[in-house]
């Protein structure tokens, strides 16, 4: 296993923003992203000039300006000595995080914004490559729905999933998002289990209130050096404690285990890495495009066995109130998937109860918490990035 670079606490958030999360806004990254960014600074009571260092996502609204990060550094007047941009798609935000704090212990910057911004529903640029893309991916696949539909469909057939622990899971996340003022406003209102079971089947078995739905927005986080933090009187300072990420899990298989993922490898290890067991972890913020993903990585991450994924959620209090709140804001099911953005989303919760600024959804004793990115799914496979953080204070 590799070091733990963030063992020592020396980075930490200091800030964060959040835009409410639009269908069809009309608005690009570039307007996302400077609210956002008025935000973090205004928090940090900072100017564009001081921030000198930056990162953020490959867009589905950008993707064919090969020099996005530029742009969005004049537009947002900022000066990096150190820029970076990640293409983890929905591992975009803990990647850049990632970064930006060993960039920050080297000494190429010190005050790092990581912003993640997308605008999907309004302007699609997006097209994928590679030889899976033209020769495996089958004609008229529904692109995710159609992939998690056929890694559902393996889960199922080796191990028991009951619908009704997934509707749970539904039903605590949109109470999170009810009472989160940034979530879809279509989305802000309460739904059951027999909701989430009577929905509509979009790529069987996959139902509606299974997915997420593409929609605009922004979020970032601002760090700098423990030391940095006291010349800003910063308070309430969120320590990243640990990171792990893998790219392409068991790729050299051509016949995978779709169900196996490489949550098998980065979710125990992250938790070794911040020294926690899985019952040590007071919040959970998993990357959920969808439940089915949520359920694996319980699994995965060592909750519960494999295939007992379904049991554990029935068992278990997830709401914000629980013994193991899940995405507490409504996470990207019941507030908005922004693009490639989205990994922000559930990160930005995390912080935000961290620091006790959740309002009437805030968990008790939030000391910590675990976020979790996904990017990229293909046929056949599992999806392709998967990376964890622990957050503490």
């Amino acid at each position: 296993m590799a070091s733990n670079f963030l063992a020592g606490q020396d980075v930490g958030i200091v800030a964060y923003g959040e835009t409410k999360i639009e269908r069809r806004s009309g608005r690009t990254p570039y307007e996302f992203a400077a609210e956002t960014f008025e935000e973090i600074l205004t928090k940090a009571g900072l100017q564009p000039g001081d921030i000198d260092g930056f990162a953020t996502n490959v867009t589905h609204s950008e993707s064919s300006n090969q020099y996005y990060t530029p742009y969005l550094c004049d537009y947002l007047g900022v000066t990096p000595r150190w820029m970076d941009i990640s293409d983890h798609g929905g591992g975009s935000a803990l990647a850049g995080v990632s970064r930006a704090a060993l960039a920050i212990q080297a000494g190429m910057c010190e005050l790092a914004v990581v912003l993640c911004a997308d605008a999907p529903s309004t302007s699609w640029k997006a097209a994928n490559g590679g030889y899976r893309v033209e020769f495996w991916d089958p004609t008229g696949i529904q692109g995710p729905p159609g992939g998690f539909g056929l890694l559902m469909n393996r889960y199922m057939t080796q191990y028991d999933l009951k619908p009704e622990a997934l509707g749970k899971l539904a039903v605590a996340q949109r109470e999170g998002a009810v009472l989160n003022e940034n979530a879809y406003e279509k989305f802000r209102k309460p739904i059951t289990v027999d909701d989430y079971l009577e929905s509509r089947v979009i790529s069987t078995p996959v139902r509606l209130l299974d997915c997420v739905m593409f929609a605009d927005g922004a979020a970032g986080v601002l760090l700098t050096s423990r030391e940095r933090a006291k010349k800003l009187s910063a308070q309430n300072v969120i320590f990243p404690s640990a990171y792990s990420e893998i790219v392409n899990f068991d790729c050299a298989e051509q016949i995978p285990d779709i169900t196996e993922t490489g949550f098998s490898v980065v979710g125990p290890e992250v938790l070794e890495k911040a020294g926690m067991s899985p019952g040590d972890v007071r919040m959970f913020h998993p990357y959920d495009d969808f439940l089915i993903a949520e359920l694996m990585q319980i699994e995965q991450t060592g909750w519960c066995a494999r295939g007992e994924g379904s049991d554990f959620l029935l068992e278990t209090d997830v709401s914000f109130r629980g013994t193991l709140p899940i995405n507490t804001g409504g996470g990207q099911i019941s507030a908005g998937q922004i693009g490639l953005a989205s990994g922000m989303t559930n990160l930005v919760e995390a912080v935000r109860q961290m620091r006790g600024e959740a309002g009437e959804r805030q968990v008790k004793d939030p000391a910590n918490a675990l976020v979790t990115g996904i990017g990229v799914i293909t046929y056949g496979r599992s999806w392709k990035v998967s990376n964890a953080m622990t957050l503490e204070h």
